[in-house]
């Protein structure tokens, strides 16, 4: 198969460009705005700890199932269409459990919500895949870096906007960012409808196909061949390599405080360390999609950060009232793993189709697992009376972790061994 890659300017992809920006930036808040209101909302809403635990479930297992199904939506529809129905989703989400009255259509709307975001992770990867597959690396640090900052930011902003209004304003408040999206998808739709009109009218004159705009190319990536990808061992790997990451970060988002509140720290100082934890992912989500892509073998920043991991992990456990910070700082910059997750969707694909299948279902598979490891992580706890054998499941999702990473490591692609087609026309990589 003979794979082109067209480059146009940045001025031809500005809108792309700002609408995976502020995408990013949208994915996370309407997750961890949550958390810091639920004083509030326990009282006023009838929140008890069974209905927190499947709050605290819900992001990662609908993430999971709608990462499983975007992939054939996208198929479907285009990447386009399939985004403006998830802002969608999570606008009409957000609005509506802002004005909930009782817990579970607060829970029912908040699914909605996580079905628009699960949706929007999905579709980032091929986007950035389309649209700048010159600039794959740039694109994702910036986007990977606004997740970052739109998972801390709420949070932040969460008590202090609730205490001037209250917290349905601050919880709806995120909805317009997720509208603001819209704005540019709809500029570069404008531009990319141009330039097919354009290309058809070269052709028409007799112009060669080579200055047919990438968006055309776009549409001969929809008949790319058909993957399923648990034949691919690059689409296993990446989901075993998302699980064990992911199980890792929603532990710290879900126990990180209780945990150190229950060995001394004050409920501040141990809301700070979480928050703390939610920064450092920045500087590595800067770093990662620009650094690793030059390495012949991406394994060794892996084991650079599982190390971290590591170190985090048994400091927390063998001394988590001295040297606090320092333990917390290890373990942010291990996140640098998620970073390195992402990048590898478009590193390991050839077609925009690879990558969101690719997508899809290292996704739905990593989302699945994670969003059962903070419930193993505090049921092992009050099983045993220990938090000896949670911290060991930690070692154990981070073992899992490596697995992925040695299976994703050669420079292989998921078209090479899922595809059960293989059409006649020559695909154009967009």
């Amino acid at each position: 198969m003979t794979n082109f890659v067209v480059k146009k300017p940045w001025t031809g992809r500005i809108g792309a460009l700002l609408g995976i920006m502020v995408m990013a930036l949208s994915l996370r808040t309407a997750v961890s705005v949550v958390p810091p209101l639920l004083g509030e909302l326990r009282g006023e809403l009838g929140f008890d700890a069974s209905t927190i635990g499947l709050l605290a479930m819900l992001p990662p297992l609908i993430f999971a199932v709608f990462g499983l199904l975007t992939p054939v939506l996208i198929r479907r529809f285009s990447l386009e269409k399939v985004l403006v129905a998830a802002v969608v989703l999570a606008v009409a989400g957000q609005l509506l459990r802002a004005g909930s009255g009782a817990v579970w259509p607060f829970l029912g709307f908040t699914a909605v919500v996580m079905a628009g975001y699960g949706i929007g992770n999905v579709v980032l990867p091929p986007l950035v895949k389309k649209y700048f597959p010159d600039r794959v690396g740039v694109v994702t640090a910036g986007y990977v870096t606004l997740l970052a900052v739109g998972t801390a930011l709420s949070p932040q902003l969460a008590v202090p906007v609730a205490g001037l209004t209250n917290w349905r304003v601050s919880i709806g408040l995120w909805a317009s960012v997720s509208i603001v999206v819209l704005l540019p998808w709809a500029l570069q739709a404008w531009r990319d409808r141009r330039g097919a009109l354009g290309a058809a009218l070269k052709l028409d004159a007799g112009h060669s196909s080579a200055a047919v705009d990438s968006s055309v190319g776009a549409s001969m990536d929809a008949a790319a061949p058909k993957l399923l990808p648990w034949r691919s061992p690059v689409a296993w790997g990446l989901a075993i390599f998302l699980a064990g990451n992911s199980a890792q970060t929603y532990v710290y988002f879900t126990w990180l405080p209780p945990y150190l509140s229950g060995h001394g720290l004050d409920a501040g100082t141990a809301g700070s360390a979480l928050a703390y934890f939610a920064i450092l992912g920045l500087p590595v989500s800067l770093l990662v999609p620009l650094w690793v892509p030059r390495m012949k073998n991406p394994i060794w920043a892996i084991l650079l950060f599982a190390a971290c991991w590591a170190t985090g992990h048994l400091g927390l456990y063998l001394a988590p009232s001295d040297g606090t910070w320092l333990w917390v700082t290890f373990s942010g910059l291990g996140q640098g793993t998620f970073a390195t997750a992402l990048l590898m969707v478009n590193l390991r694909s050839r077609t925009t189709h690879g990558s969101a299948v690719l997508s899809g279902f290292s996704q739905g598979v990593g989302y699945a697992f994670a969003g059962v490891a903070p419930l193993f992580f505090g049921s092992i706890h009050d099983a045993t009376g220990s938090w000896t054998a949670s911290f060991a499941m930690l070692g154990v999702c981070l073992a899992v972790m490596l697995v992925g990473a040695v299976m994703i490591n050669p420079k292989r692609y998921i078209e090479d061994s899922a595809a059960v087609e293989i059409p006649a026309a020559v695909t154009i990589r967009g």
